[in-house]
């Protein structure tokens, strides 16, 4: 829909190698893999880097949860991989304040305690605090508010209601959201340590595109750089290839606090089979390779292409059966989930407020590259 309706571009091989050329780095294995799918201007980031112009990174968390979950994972394991790859600072906010507006029964304390806690689960992702300022907005808001106010004054109750779909019952907190999101795409929101006019890039799931769009149109009125992004799909819950993996719904997801036992457990009992109900009708005919959950998440989660291409092939043609193939996903997802856990255990306060700092004068020296004129 984003490709046929909205204007955005599949992503193509030449432009995957033109990105492992630019950056000597091979393409991660989400971008090889088609989770990351569509753009918005990556030939003209792309075009622009070539010619010695660095830009940013933006992404964010929000934080409606005590515990990641894996999908919660995807977006940031590839920011990673593109901050490595591309050397450029990177802004990582916490919607504490879309939380509480959106979620009824949510206080401001408990959205700011939350967004605090998944911090710590972003860091041990394996973030640079050198290169990384994460912040929450109402901790950061003073800064962002300046540009916010021009977004908002730009952006019609009309625009905002064909775009989220806004009612009148909804509280005036949700209409104004969108352009706090959509402040951080424009470099004048971080004078402390971003040159105004620096080009950002926004990985994002699929369902965050309208905030860009508006933002993009916005950015043109402004004649502010227009952000270039980069889409993702969802991570399919375990009980289906065309459901979301949500953190409200334990048996459709796979959590970072999980056991071993738990994880495996939950795959075993909850992973859709594409296989046959039978050892007798798979070994006839082979799973259904298009549905079978366990596979897919291999798909995402197994570094090894041969490994993934072998047991496809296996799995098709009967040679596999469901268990084994779940069994290796559990062997996969234990390995990710356990190297976090011990990464998460070892961030202290002192760290993360380290990341929450953008007067760092790691943040102001790292980054200095000749930018265009604006904001």
């Amino acid at each position: 829909k984003l490709i046929e309706t909205f204007g955005c571009q599949p992503i193509t091989p030449e432009q995957i190698e033109r990105i492992e050329k630019l950056t000597g780095k091979r393409a991660h294995r989400f971008l090889r893999r088609g989770l990351f799918f569509s753009h918005r201007d990556l030939d003209e980031l792309l075009n622009a880097y070539e010619k010695g112009e660095k830009f940013y990174i933006y992404t964010g968390r929000g934080p409606s949860s005590e515990s990641l979950h894996l999908g919660h994972l995807v977006p940031f394991l590839f920011t990673k991989w593109l901050q490595e790859a591309f050397d450029v600072p990177l802004v990582i906010e916490l919607t504490d304040d879309e939380k509480f507006l959106f979620k009824k029964d949510l206080t401001i304390d408990e959205s700011r305690r939350l967004a605090w806690e998944n911090a710590k689960d972003i860091i041990a992702c394996g973030f640079d605090p050198a290169k990384t300022f994460i912040f929450r907005d109402t901790d950061y808001i003073q800064q962002l508010y300046p540009v916010t106010l021009q977004i908002q004054k730009r952006v019609s109750m009309r625009t905002a209601q064909n775009t989220f779909g806004f009612t009148l019952s909804d509280n005036i907190g949700k209409v104004s959201f969108a352009a706090v999101q959509a402040s951080p795409a424009f470099a004048i929101a971080f004078p402390d340590f971003l040159e105004p006019g620096r080009r950002c890039f926004i990985p994002q799931a699929i369902d965050q595109d309208p905030y860009f769009r508006l933002c993009r149109r916005v950015a043109e009125d402004l004649k502010w750089p227009k952000p270039a992004c980069i889409h993702s799909k969802f991570l399919p819950a375990l009980q289906g290839h065309q459901t979301k993996m949500s953190a409200s719904v334990a048996s459709t997801a796979l959590y970072m606090t999980d056991t071993e036992k738990k994880l495996r457990k939950k795959i075993n009992k909850h992973a859709f089979s594409g296989g046959g109900k039978t050892e007798e009708e798979q070994r006839a005919n082979g799973a259904n390779l298009d549905v079978d959950v366990a596979y897919q998440y291999l798909k995402i989660w197994l570094e090894d292409d041969e490994e993934l291409q072998q047991i496809g092939t296996d799995y098709a043609a009967g040679k596999l059966l469901t268990g084994e193939v779940k069994k290796r996903l559990g062997d996969v997802v234990a390995e990710i989930v356990v190297e976090h856990q011990k990464a998460r255990a070892e961030i202290d306060d002192e760290l993360l407020m380290r990341f929450m700092d953008p007067s760092r004068e790691e943040l102001r020296t790292s980054f200095k590259a000749p930018v265009m004129e604006g904001a």
